[in-house]
């Protein structure tokens, strides 16, 4: 009987102390939980909001100046500007402009612009480049950059043609800066374009100019895809791109030229 008894107690007495640790353990949670403090929590204004603390009552704060988030430093000037790598100190001499004979404002002097593509020049990318040339370019410089695409068919200025001596002979950066930049009456295309594709259709207008004057042209070297671009030139298949664009068309006489393009 006593055994018993002593039996009952015992596990009373286990049961309670079991309920003593679940109360210990929730008050824990329970005050660990009132403590913490997240950053959603934290005292801070909306975007947008104003602000008395600064004197222009604006909560959103411009960013320090030179500030570059990270991934974003683009140190290679080639290939983020196609301008040639110079000291912060040096001057260089301002390309020199001319009017042709549609009243273009044309550049005749390349003073920074990088002569060499500073991507591997491979099918895949005169490919990529003819399909962005054909959603933006082609509409005002022509299927060939004859500058007789539908828009100026319709009256607007006519651009200058990519079958000049001038423009055959320009370094590559110059045109990856046009499209960046603009010029005349070309937008800048850096926010529609990415600068991946802006050295694709630089690629294939190289292509272009070649197609129409095969003879007077520097070949085009053409990377095997399957070759990291790390190789150096003398493992890289070159070819001479003539096929790459269609022959030039009769086209019928812009409605309108002139302008600065």
């Amino acid at each position: 009987m006593s055994r018993s008894r002593f039996k009952v107690q015992g596990s009373r007495f286990k049961v309670g102390k079991g309920i003593a640790y679940c109360l210990l353990l929730t008050a824990y949670c329970l005050l660990a939980a009132g403590c913490r403090y997240d950053m959603q929590d934290q005292p801070r204004y909306k975007a947008l909001k104003k602000s008395d603390f600064f004197a222009d009552n604006r909560a959103m704060r411009d960013l320090p100046e030179g500030t570059v988030a990270r991934g974003y430093l683009r140190e290679d000037k080639g290939f983020y500007q196609g301008k040639k790598a110079v000291a912060s100190n040096a001057q260089t001499a301002p390309a020199q402009t001319s009017l042709d004979a549609s009243g273009n404002t044309v550049v005749t002097t390349f003073p920074d612009a990088i002569e060499e593509f500073p991507v591997p020049v491979t099918k895949e990318l005169i490919d990529r480049g003819e399909q962005r040339y054909k959603i933006h370019c082609i509409v005002c410089h022509g299927p060939v950059g004859n500058g007789d695409g539908m828009i100026v068919r319709r009256g607007f200025s006519k651009p200058p043609t990519y079958n000049d001596d001038r423009l055959r002979n320009a370094p590559v950066g110059h045109f990856y800066d046009v499209i960046t930049n603009g010029w005349g009456k070309m937008n800048p295309y850096a926010s529609q374009v990415s600068v991946a594709d802006r050295w694709a259709i630089v690629a294939y207008i190289r292509a272009l100019q070649i197609s129409q004057n095969p003879n007077g042209m520097k070949s085009l070297p053409i990377t095997n895809a399957s070759m990291p671009a790390t190789n150096s030139a003398n493992n890289a298949t070159a070819t001479t791109v003539t096929n790459t664009a269609p022959t030039a068309t009769a086209t019928p006489k812009p409605a309108a030229q002139g302008g600065n393009r």
